[in-house]
């Protein structure tokens, strides 16, 4: 039965998480509805972020928001829903890109687990090591994923969910379930490498080398 255009309206007040008991107590399809269209945007842009294609990222949004549909019974009401459902598009992403590269399980453990040989607490240097966002670009924007893009996977990761949907580094921990001290070295090093691959940008936007703009 189609969802009525007054029913979604009343629900659009309502926070992620009464919606999400609502869906779950009630199997109200309206409170779903909601849901997807308040996050079906930055799910796919964060997806588009990590898997470089667009086509890509909107069939893997429609993957993440069918096993919201399917596990919603596995979300508790003391967790943040964003970040429930962050965790889900992040894994939906990881599976993609596993079969796409044919990463296997060892070299990723093994990539892991060299970063938590870092020191647990980081410094974050507040830099702007993207090139300011507002400018309206095509060709800036290609040129940011394709940096993007040359990261690891796991730096990937965690920079977009960091600089792009502004999470905290302790949702972000949550989402890649790994150590804050762990998340804290990775948006660093991505940080580092994209003031590197994106250098000639700064030149170009600034007429000042990276080093100099921070």
């Amino acid at each position: 039965m189609p969802v009525r255009p007054s029913e979604l309206k009343a629900l659009t007040e309502l926070t992620d998480e009464d919606l999400m008991r609502l869906f779950q107590q009630d199997n109200s399809e309206a409170a779903y509805t909601v849901l997807v269209r308040r996050y079906r945007s930055p799910i796919t842009n964060f997806l588009y972020r990590f898997v470089g294609n667009y086509d890509d990222a909107l069939d893997l949004a429609q993957e993440t928001f069918l096993r919201l549909y399917k596990y919603k019974h596995t979300y508790h009401s003391v967790q943040r829903f964003s970040t429930w459902l962050y965790t889900i598009a992040t894994n939906v992403a990881r599976t993609f890109y596993q079969q796409r590269n044919r990463y296997s399980t060892a070299s990723l453990t093994s990539m892991q687990s060299s970063e938590e040989e870092e020191p647990s607490e980081w410094e974050i240097p507040d830099t702007s090591y993207i090139p300011d966002q507002r400018v309206d670009s095509t060709y800036i924007a290609q040129r940011i994923q394709k940096a993007l893009m040359q990261l690891p996977p796991v730096f990937r990761e965690a920079i977009v969910l960091r600089e792009i949907l502004e999470l905290s580094y302790e949702e972000i921990a949550e989402v890649m379930q790994t150590e804050l001290g762990t998340v804290k070295s990775r948006i660093n090093r991505a940080r580092q490498r994209l003031q590197e691959l994106l250098r000639d940008v700064y030149e170009e936007l600034y007429g000042t080398p990276t080093s100099q703009a921070e």
